[in-house]
């Protein structure tokens, strides 16, 4: 069912309304249990006092019912002149009931028109065989004539004389009983309701200031714009769920302004990265539609444009690179090598730009370190951080390279005894286009370290970086030596200058 075609229904599909719901529906099974234990108690009780009363009640009559010595007859004996023995002997006389072992019933009994039931002589020979086997009273409930519920007790008397037996049984009225029933029940059927109402209330109050950090991070998450993308809703302090829902969307607001300030940043540097070289190429095609006059002039011109050109081409090709990696779209063929003999071929490369810098291009590495990685991209990082280690040494330096296992790492280490890195700049080396002023005109485009981070933790690696000015840097690269799941990210370490 679409709940779209009914919306004066949405109220009910409501997180409030569930939870409230849910409370109202707990309680309410609560209460009907609660109702049933105690109708069930109640009905316990009235049946127990009803039955020790008539217990009772049943031994007080036997008490003041003699046999005449001659005629054997059944007869009261109490105080005609004590009230209390008088009320004693007309509340017994109410419902009574003396008969022989034939079931005749004596002339003393007290039987009303409506309970004659009490008096037929096959029932009272039966309930004495019955007695006489068990040896326990009989109980039982009639309903008169006129509609009222009798309990009745029967037992036997023995007359001490003759040894006969009689059979005797009191009755009691249960009208009394069966009223606190029905004012337990009518109670019931009063109270519940309006304690299902008063729950009904106070579930719904109560999901709704539950709820209420909900709604706040729901409105926060309205409010959030362009211009506001950090916005920070308060904890309530209660360290529960809701806060922690709270935390983490603090923590998606603040990751999310961060991301969106990294692409604002990225799409400046793109531009104006791309405006020089384009600037450039527009310039050159236009002095040579308009001044150029010769075939050379022509020819000069297209060569000046091609190069600006090629260096766009590259650009963007390390763009896409540097995208992909860090997307995790470039896939990984890892496969098991030695590192240390990877760094010797590559060192072997550099040779001879590092003699034409006229430096000293050392490899130290003495033993073998094995690994599981793709050589193409640490092929990379080793290629980046070497040119990077080559251009900023002065002549007469030296640049060193090696790899040695490290327990279930392995580390990559190029230094240099270079113009080092100021230690307010190091956080940033890894970032886009970020580019630490120097007078080189030959500035690469700041992308390669932020190529070498992204390359080093798709292989769930870290990069540290120590640096001083004017004595050299050291980048450490530290790897898994096995297959890798996880990322770990690029974490940036200054040694004190």
């Amino acid at each position: 069912m679409s709940w779209d075609r009914f919306p004066q229904l949405k109220l009910f599909r409501t997180l409030r309304f569930r939870l409230a719901g849910t409370y109202l529906f707990i309680f309410a099974v609560v209460l009907v249990l609660v109702a049933i234990a105690g109708t069930t108690n109640l009905n316990h009780i009235l049946e127990s006092e009803s039955v020790q009363t008539l217990d009772d009640e049943l031994g007080a009559l036997k008490g003041y019912i003699y046999f005449e010595g001659d005629t054997h007859v059944p007869y009261w004996f109490l105080d005609p002149s004590d009230p209390e023995e008088v009320n004693i002997r007309a509340r017994l006389s109410d419902v009574f009931v003396i008969a022989d072992e034939r079931g005749t019933l004596d002339p003393l009994s007290s039987v009303p028109r409506s309970l004659a039931q009490l008096s037929n002589r096959n029932m009272i020979v039966k309930e004495l065989e019955l007695i006489r086997k068990t040896q326990e009273p009989v109980f039982k409930k009639i309903v008169s004539t006129d509609k009222i519920p009798y309990q009745v007790i029967s037992s036997t008397l023995r007359d001490k004389d003759t040894g006969a037996r009689w059979y005797v049984a009191e009755g009691r009225a249960l009208v009394d009983d069966n009223t606190v029933r029905r004012t337990f029940r009518r109670n019931l059927l009063i109270y519940l309701p309006l304690a299902l109402v008063l729950c009904a209330v106070v579930s719904w109050y109560s999901a709704g200031r539950a709820l209420r950090a909900l709604q706040s991070v729901d409105s926060a998450a309205k409010k959030v714009t362009g211009s506001n993308l950090g916005l920070q809703i308060p904890r309530r302090g209660a360290d529960d769920e809701l806060d922690r829902l709270i935390d983490s969307f603090n923590e998606m607001s603040r990751r999310l302004k961060a991301s969106f300030e990294q692409v604002r940043q990225f799409s400046t540097d793109v531009s104006h990265e791309l405006r020089t070289p384009l600037t450039a190429i527009q310039g050159q095609l236009e002095v040579a539609l308009f001044t150029a006059t010769t075939k050379e002039q022509l020819k000069e011109a297209i060569e000046n444009a091609l190069q600006d050109v090629e260096r766009l081409a590259n650009l963007v090709r390390a763009l896409l690179l540097l995208s992909q990696s860090e997307s995790g779209q470039i896939p990984m063929h890892k496969n098991q090598l030695d590192l240390g003999r990877l760094v010797e071929d590559i060192v072997d490369q550099f040779q001879i730009p590092a003699e034409a810098s006229s430096l000293r291009l050392l490899h130290t590495t003495t033993q073998p370190v094995p690994c599981e990685v793709d050589r193409t991209q640490i092929e990379r990082v080793m290629t980046n951080l070497l040119s990077n280690a080559i251009k900023y040494t002065p002549a007469g330096g030296w640049v060193k390279a090696y790899a040695e296992p490290l327990g279930n790492q392995v580390r990559l280490v190029v230094e240099d005894s270079g113009v080092g890195i100021p230690a307010s700049h190091i956080p940033h080396i890894f970032d886009r286009f970020y580019r630490v002023p120097d007078p080189n005109p030959e500035k690469g485009l700041g992308l390669g370290l932020s190529f070498v981070a992204a390359i080093v933790k798709a292989h769930g690696g870290e990069i540290n970086v120590h640096s001083d000015p004017g004595k050299g840097s050291r980048f450490e690269v530290l790897l898994p030596a096995g297959a890798v799941t996880a990322s770990v990210p690029v974490r940036n370490v200054t040694s004190p200058a």
